[in-house]
């Protein structure tokens, strides 16, 4: 009878110990891409910039420089070499990892994007280098 005691306390601290909620995890998956996806459209213009990154949402709001930080001449010659660098390693998936560089960005630097756009291009880029350990061979001064 003892035995029988300490087999049943043993079975219940080994049922306790399991887990008893019905987890789903691929729901969290998809609110967490849900809130990580940041759109920038300007139909007159008529482009479109979305990004689909875990992390960036929380990286543009509490991490990267304020807006105003930079004036809109320099994001613009930033994202004009970053664009020129980014695109030649989509182009060369041999040399670079081609699950980091899978789309070419169509950056056209006469065209007047507005702040908004370069500022959050270019943090984009700020984002991808730190995360995903990249550098970018970017001139200082220009």
């Amino acid at each position: 009878m003892k035995n029988l005691i300490y087999i049943f306390v043993l079975g219940l601290f080994i049922y306790s110990c399991s887990s008893t909620k019905n987890r789903d995890f691929n729901k969290k998956e998809i609110t967490a891409n849900a809130n990580d996806t940041v759109r920038i459209a300007n139909d007159s213009l008529e482009y479109e910039i979305i990004v689909i990154e875990p992390g960036f949402n929380l990286f543009i709001n509490s991490i990267a420089r304020p807006r105003g930080f930079y004036s809109q001449s320099y994001l613009e010659n930033k994202n004009i070499f970053l664009v020129q660098e980014y695109n030649n390693r989509v182009n060369q998936p041999f040399n670079y990892n081609p699950n980091l560089y899978i789309q070419a960005i169509n950056y056209d630097n006469s065209v007047d994007y507005g702040y908004e756009v370069n500022y959050m291009l270019y943090n984009y880029f700020v984002f991808f280098s730190r995360e995903y350990n990249q550098r970018f061979s970017v001139p200082t001064r220009i």
